[in-house]
């Protein structure tokens, strides 16, 4: 198969879908692959790179979608760029139909059949093709560090002549995978760490870290496929009441808690942000889908005005774009493996790509588009919630 790469124009993009590792595993395979020229570059990578590796450079975005039967992006594809994938082409992006469910239709009226890596499905298989565990180990360890330069506090506990400074008091919202990574960098640190989740079962992995785990008189929130469910108003409401004390008493606040298909949980109020103290920093993850923090400002830097930093930037994996891109064509590249088992080599035998197998659940869960009509449409209710 003839593979694409197209470089990334969404602003503030700096991955590509695409290593020079993972090219020359492809390129091995037998198939071909094209890199725009300057997709790397942002994330250390030049073309002569890619060449080594075995990939074709071509001047723009349009040479490549024209010539490839799979087209690999981080992102959707934005509006401009619709235009240029062909009918029959095979996409496979973030597309975030969730947020966005737009983008599905407009790549169904392309013809192209399109593929969302965020809608992996949790279970054991598919472990090794889920980008969001990838890219959140790369955002909990970076929102530590942008979370230490900001306090400017040390944080390992320091016993000089002049006296001892105590370590620096770290609050972890939320056990997941960027929860436990930026556990474990603080921890690294020097920092005293506490976190708290939602889910019981989290305490285990919580403590092996060497962080505090705050049990909260607070419902179980399990829910489907590990992830936490959505908590009711008023479950919300007792949730924030129970961490007043804990981030009233932190020097940073880690928020990491998201729903799937839905808004962000509000975890700190304006109220809480008050009562910390000043130089204190908020790091919230979740604020590209409204924020855990009632002060974030998605995308900004604010200081409260008890002077408090909520820092809300968003897309923290394309502030580390080499190990992310890393990160991300290897889950790319081991779907790619399981398309070409399941689907693409049979309907290539028979000379065409066919019907997509509904019996493979990696697949369908993923499947956005496929030919012209929407496949994965989300229910109103979940537009809603996120929109919320």
């Amino acid at each position: 198969m003839y593979i694409g790469v197209p470089r990334e124009t969404k602003s503030g993009e700096r991955r590509v879908a695409l290593v020079p590792e993972t090219v020359a595993k492809l390129v091995a395979k037998g198939h071909s692959i094209a890199i725009e020229s300057g997709a790397g570059s942002a994330a250390q990578m030049p073309d002569a790179v890619y060449e080594a590796a075995g990939a074709e450079i071509k001047p723009d975005a349009q040479s490549v979608c024209e010539a490839a039967d799979f087209v690999l992006k981080i992102s959707a594809p934005l509006p401009e760029e619709m235009r240029l994938l062909r009918p029959g082409t095979v996409l496979i992006a973030q597309m975030m139909p969730l947020i966005d469910p737009e983008t599905a239709g407009r790549v169904a009226e392309t013809g192209a059949t399109s593929f969302s890596m965020d809608l992996m499905p949790r279970i054991t298989r598919a472990q090794s093709m889920d980008v969001l565990s990838a890219m959140s180990t790369v955002s909990g360890y970076r929102a530590v560090l942008q979370g230490a330069l900001l306090a400017e506090r040390f944080f390992p506990m320091l016993m000089t002549a002049a006296g001892t400074i105590p370590p620096a008091k770290v609050l972890i919202l939320g056990a997941g995978v960027a929860g436990l990574q930026a556990i474990a960098t603080a921890r690294r640190l020097g920092a005293v760490v506490q976190a708290f989740d939602v889910r019981p079962a989290s305490r285990e992995q919580v403590e092996s870290l060497g962080a505090g785990f705050l049990s909260l008189p607070v419902t179980d929130g399990e829910g489907e496929g590990g992830y936490a469910r959505a908590m009711a108003d008023d479950e919300e409401a007792r949730e924030r009441q129970a961490l007043e004390e804990p981030v009233r008493k932190a020097d940073l606040v880690i928020s990491t808690a998201m729903v799937p298909g839905r808004r962000a949980p509000l975890l700190v109020s304006r109220e809480m942000v008050a009562a910390m103290h000043p130089g204190s920093v908020v790091v919230d993850l979740a604020a590209e889908t409204g924020g855990n923090c009632e002060l974030t400002q998605p995308g900004e830097v604010v200081v409260s005005d008890g002077g408090v930093i909520i820092d809300g930037r968003l897309n923290l994996p394309s502030t580390m774009p080499l190990p992310a891109s890393q990160l991300f064509s290897r889950n790319l590249v081991t779907f790619l493996d399981h398309m070409f088992k399941v689907w693409v080599g049979e309907a290539k035998a028979k000379g065409d790509l066919g019907d997509l197998p509904q019996d493979d659940e990696i697949l369908r869960s993923t499947c956005v588009s496929f030919g012209g009509n929407v496949v994965h449409q989300p229910t109103a209710e979940r537009l809603a919630a996120v929109q919320r």
